[in-house]
């Protein structure tokens, strides 16, 4: 009899970010795109975006629905168990019923909500990162073609910012505004993207981006060179656009 040899599983993945630091990110972001929100006019809310399902407004309605999620113990568990419901991926159930269920509201109602729930997104974020941020959560996620357990701590700390932010870049984009970038808040964002990245291609690179979120990095020898913006490299690990070779390695948003 011949031994076949497995892989061991890999532990729930976790948020390489500390927890104040998360938070920090998290609470500057949810800021950045609700002062994105109050600068839209009319005609923008209703512009196609890059998740071709969804205009500018019914993307702010999925966000708001995600940040009154991470607010919320019973809303958290009432869209959860909602969205299980409907079957299919989960995530696009869980994203879908969010949009659906404040499709009704005007602009300046979506703004509000999205004002008042934000403080109290980042209070329910490190409770649960505090509380349970290290327990894996309920089923896998496929990245990269691959299902993976992660922690509640990798969605509170890590997920749900780029979530937002890449959705803020979205709407920048949709709207032709320009989007604000700092070094200290997105370029932290995108360091962490790029810091998971790495880990999981595992390979050599040589890697510069450009931008106010920008930087170098390099790891091995003789491995590709890469140079591309900042917000370009995520949204092609997002999956928004064609990318080949480690340029086509996923990282979830």
């Amino acid at each position: 009899m011949t031994a076949t040899a497995t892989r061991p599983t890999p532990p729930p993945r976790r948020s390489l970010l500390g927890r104040s630091a998360a938070m920090r990110l998290a609470a500057t972001e949810y800021g950045r795109y609700g002062d994105q929100l109050r600068s839209l006019d009319a005609a923008d809310w209703e512009r196609p975006t890059d998740c071709t399902r969804w205009d500018v407004r019914a993307m702010a309605g999925h966000c708001l629905g995600m940040a009154e999620l991470a607010a919320s113990l019973p809303t958290f568990v009432r869209q959860n168990t909602v969205a299980g419901r409907r079957g299919g991926v989960f995530i696009d159930a869980l994203t879908g019923l969010q949009v659906e269920e404040r499709a009704a509201l005007s602009p300046a109602q979506l703004v509000a909500r999205y004002a008042a729930v934000a403080p109290r997104a980042v209070r329910g974020r490190r409770r649960r990162s505090v509380l349970a941020g290290r327990l894996p959560m309920p089923g896998a996620e496929t990245v990269n073609g691959t299902p993976e357990r992660w922690t509640f701590g990798y969605l509170v700390e890590t997920i749900l910012t780029r979530d937002t932010w890449m959705h803020r870049v979205d709407t920048a984009r949709a709207t032709s505004r320009d989007l604000v970038l700092t070094p200290e808040h997105d370029g932290a964002i995108v360091a962490d993207v790029v810091a998971e990245w790495a880990g999981r291609h595992g390979g050599a690179h040589a890697l510069t981006l450009t931008g106010p979120a920008g930087g170098r990095w390099t790891s091995g020898t003789d491995g590709p060179t890469l140079e591309l913006g900042a917000v370009e490299f995520c949204r092609l690990l997002s999956g928004r656009g064609h990318a080949e070779g480690l340029l086509g390695v996923e990282v979830p948003f």
